[in-house]
């Protein structure tokens, strides 16, 4: 039995130099043998050499081969000694010799001679197939490297060099010298040189020395060979074998994350800094200076580097990646432009009015995405920096702008003068599904399409069944809500009142009731099988890391897109009852909504089947039952509690400045409420358990749709922990401010925000939630959270909620005879000069009190009926921007 030690330096003749030569004419030789082995036509008289076996010493004793040979009908002779290799000599035969240890004194002899050879699982293999015995200038022992061509790079022992090339040849494979297409492996003792980067970019397997070695220990297995996927994947060259990593701008979790990927991949770690680190990996959306100057030899890439090389399972080249220091200036403060520090208020109301419609102007105008401003290249301007269609979506090609668009404006519809409430939902409508079918062709085009792929770099990241599993039916709902989206972008741009949206929905019913429950039934297997295969593949996590990273993908993973089908039929019913409350009862178009509705909830059927969490709605009832006057419409089986949140009002909406207001973010809306300034009794709860009275006094229900901005407040001496909600009811034709102060410390006001602008995001279905949130002055929106607890402060609330009161009294229509006599009383008494009840009496001391340390005069030498009066109608104009 032959050992599996090098080869002796007998055979040392055998180079790389004139390998390809030998190639050559192996190959021309086999090409000849085997035309003439297989052709039936040559004539009787041409000479035939018969090929006979000669089984050397050991291996004549093997009756294995014995009996092989005699199926394959192939004679043989026996041979004890080289002594007895010239009596074997005749021109009738060619002889052939089995050897059984290539590394012997017998074998060296034969091979110095030129002597075919071959071993034992040579003619093993032939008689398992039924095959001829193969033809080959160069001993051959095994096939286990058959029809394999391979290139060697990196060595510098050329001993070495020469012992693995001739088991190589001994195993069946073809060397070359130069790297070229033909080549099917490349052998590399390094990761650098002009054939390592070749081999990346083909997508050749670039293997470890020991592979070879490896193979030949295994070389009297019968079947096995070489290149097999389990057997190959063991000794192939890591991506950052000879990499020394550092990171940089990562957080500690993935940081570790990081570091862990690095060392299975054949790499090791060091601190930022050290000497002997060849790559530092860079966060670039953070680090925007390195801390130190690198040096020559130390490769700055971008993170990108890292999980591509992963990708593709070789290291890829860092010059495409290199980390470059961002010199671009600030943008300059475009709110600061318009700052309202100015001694007239009213020039302060008129100037803020203009700025909160300049926030969403071009947007209001049209469904679509606006034209560029010609003065757009010169100036810096908020419509340019808030609009909400300046998304990365935009300039996606398989995209959202229309055809229409690219119209002139002579060709396209004007749109209303008049933009009716039915209107602005059939336009909120056609825009949500527009996002969403972007949303889906990311999915497609972005994930899919590239695992599908038929040779991908270092092989299939995932298999079929895994791509099939994640994916399920989402190519089949693409196309029905393209088709939907077309016909609803007709509507809109040919808007008539009488035009039917419900006959949109209800043709395409039974094509919505055929492709979703497929993908939602499966949607929780869709999850683990990503979960489970991010864990276990490196290369598709580092393809997931990859893509999250593009700007398609707004930074939301796999799994965050992937939950969107899940979540659209529930709006799109919301959306769709909206507009039946806002079509007449004439318009036929009404009962056709409601057929449409009818025909959704087949659908959402199994979605809310799938998706009901015990835990949640729970949540949900106790927030209907703490929130006095909660609308009904909240409890909904697709709806979830997301965060709850602890505010004081800073402006007039939706409530009066210093207002306690919590706000209760849901998946879909927004629960505003207030704390009620009296609880009385306690209630029973419909499982019979008394409950507390309920705490808070409902204000607004509001969809999250309607937030078109949402201001993050900078910090100042007088505003901290602020920030401001741009909102657009659909009934409404100005936008409203909602200004709060964050009272809650668990929750930092980042976090609140980044979680409020996701959940937006993800209801009007755009990817990227960050275009969302914008940093505005406190100064610019009359923001500040200065003596918010003062006494002032307080009376000046006391002062609005009498104000209320009164207002209230003198509205004949809806205050009973009773409380306006009493309003009428208490004015009377306080103008003149009565004696005041006790609670009067206790009012209006505070009120004297914190007049005297503002230096103004008392209110109660101040005409009250005047003051309420203009007061009032103050209120009353504002009511017009109440959501």
């Amino acid at each position: 039995m032959a050992d599996s030690s090098v080869l002796t330096s007998t055979i040392e003749r055998t180079s790389l130099a004139d390998s390809s030569i030998f190639d050559s004419k192996v190959t021309e030789i086999s090409k000849e043998n085997v035309l003439i082995g297989s052709a039936s036509y040559v004539e009787e008289e041409m000479p035939q050499i018969e090929t006979r076996v000669i089984l050397v010493q050991e291996a004549g004793k093997q009756e294995e081969l014995i009996q092989a040979l005699k199926e394959i009908k192939v004679p043989f002779v026996k041979m004890e000694s080289v002594e007895e290799l010239e009596s074997l000599d005749s021109p009738e035969f060619e002889n052939v010799f089995i050897v059984m240890d290539f590394q012997d004194s017998v074998f060296n002899e034969l091979y110095k001679t030129d002597h075919r050879i071959i071993g034992p699982p040579v003619i093993l293999n032939c008689a398992q197939k039924g095959e001829p015995l193969p033809f080959s200038c160069r001993p051959l022992y095994c096939t286990s490297m058959m029809n394999l061509v391979l290139c060697f790079t990196g060595f510098r022992k050329k001993e070495e060099l020469v012992r693995l090339v001739t088991l190589v040849h001994h195993m069946g494979g073809i060397i070359r010298k130069d790297f070229n297409s033909k080549v099917t492996h490349l052998v590399a003792n390094c990761t650098q040189g002009e054939k390592f980067r070749i081999a990346v970019s083909l997508g050749t397997p670039i293997m470890k020395p020991e592979w070879i070695y490896k193979a030949w220990e295994r070389r009297n297995e019968q079947d096995f060979c070489a290149s097999v996927d389990d057997f190959r994947n063991e000794f192939k060259v890591p991506p950052f074998q000879d990499c020394i990593l550092s990171f940089l701008g990562f957080s500690d979790e993935e940081k570790t994350n990081m570091e862990e990927m690095t060392e299975m991949q054949g790499g090791n770690c060091l601190p930022v800094g050290d000497e002997r680190c060849t790559h530092l990996i860079v966060e670039e959306n953070i680090v925007k200076e390195l801390p130190f100057e690198p040096s020559k030899k130390l490769y700055v890439v971008k993170q990108e580097w890292f999980w591509g090389s992963i990708q593709m399972d070789a290291r890829a080249g860092e010059t495409m990646y290199l980390y470059e220091k961002a010199n671009t200036p600030e943008l300059k403060k475009s709110v600061s432009l318009l700052s309202l520090n100015t001694p007239n208020s009213n020039r302060k109301r008129r100037r803020l009015k203009e700025t909160l419609a300049q926030l969403s102007r071009e947007t209001d105008m049209s469904p679509f995405p606006p034209r560029k401003r010609p003065s757009a290249e010169h100036s810096l301007s908020i419509g340019s920096l808030l609009d909400i269609s300046n998304t990365p979506e935009s300039s996606i090609n398989y995209g959202e702008t229309p055809k229409s668009c690219t119209k002139s404006s002579k060709n396209s519809t004007p749109v209303p003068s008049k933009q009716s409430a039915r209107w602005q939902v059939a336009k909120e409508l056609y825009q949500t599904e527009s996002n969403y079918v972007n949303i889906l062709a990311t999915i497609i085009q972005l994930f899919q399409v590239p695992l599908e792929e038929e040779g991908q770099r270092g092989g299939p990241i995932l298999a079929p069944e895994e791509i099939k599993t994640i994916f399920g039916s989402i190519p089949d709902i693409f196309d029905v809500h393209t088709k939907i989206k077309d016909d609803l972008e007709d509507l809109i741009v040919n808007w008539d009142e009488s035009k039917s949206i419900g006959d949109i929905f209800l043709k395409y019913s039974k094509d919505l009731v055929k492709t979703y429950p497929p993908f939602v039934n499966f949607f929780e297997m869709s999850k683990e099988t990503i979960i489970k295969c991010e864990k276990q593949k490196p290369r598709f996590h580092a393809f997931l890391k990859i893509n999250q990273a593009k700007p398609e993908c707004g930074r939301q993973s796999l799994v965050e897109l992937l939950i969107r089908p899940v979540q659209r039929l529930p709006s799109v019913a919301l959306l769709l009852n909206d507009l039946k409350k806002h079509t007449a009862e004439e318009n036929p178009d009404k009962s056709t909504l409601e057929k449409a509705i009818g025909s959704l909830k087949e659908v959402m059927t199994h979605i809310n089947e799938d998706k009901r969490k015990t835990e949640a709605q729970k949540q949900i009832f106790d927030v209907v039952y703490e929130v006095d006057g909660c609308p009904a419409n909240l409890l909904s089986s697709h709806r979830s509690l997301v965060q709850r949140v602890e505010t004081i009002s800073l402006g007039e909406h939706p409530c009066d400045r210093g207002e306690q207001v919590t706000l209760f973010l849901f998946n879909d809306c927004l629960e505003i409420a207030r704390k009620r300034h009296k609880v009385i009794g306690t209630f029973r709860s419909p499982h019979g358990h008394t409950r507390p009275p309920a705490s808070l006094k409902h204000i607004h229900l509001m969809p999250l749709s309607q937030i078109k901005k949402v201001l993050d407040i900078r910090e100042t001496e007088d505003c901290h922990n602020a920030f401001a909600l741009l909102v657009r009811p659909p009934t409404e034709r100005a936008n409203v401010l909602l200004s709060f102060q964050m009272t809650s410390e668990e929750l930092p006001k980042e976090n609140w925000l980044k979680m409020l602008c996701r959940h937006v995001a993800n209801t009007i279905c755009k990817a990227d939630a960050e275009n969302l949130i914008y940093s505005a002055d406190p100064e610019s929106f009359e923001v500040n959270t200065k003596d918010m607890d003062s006494t002032l402060s307080r009376a000046s609330r006391a002062i609005k909620k009498t104000s209320k009161k009164v207002t209230r009294a003198f509205s004949f229509s809806k205050t009973p005879k009773r409380a306006l006599r009493r309003a009428l009383m208490t004015s009377q008494s306080s103008v003149e000069g009565r004696s005041p009840s006790s609670n009067d009496k206790h009012v209006m001391s505070r009120l004297s009190s914190t007049s005297s340390l503002a230096g103004i005069p008392s209110p109660s030498l101040v005409s009250l009926p005047s003051f309420f009066e203009r007061r009032s109608h103050t209120l009353s104009r504002s009511t017009t921007h109440l959501i």
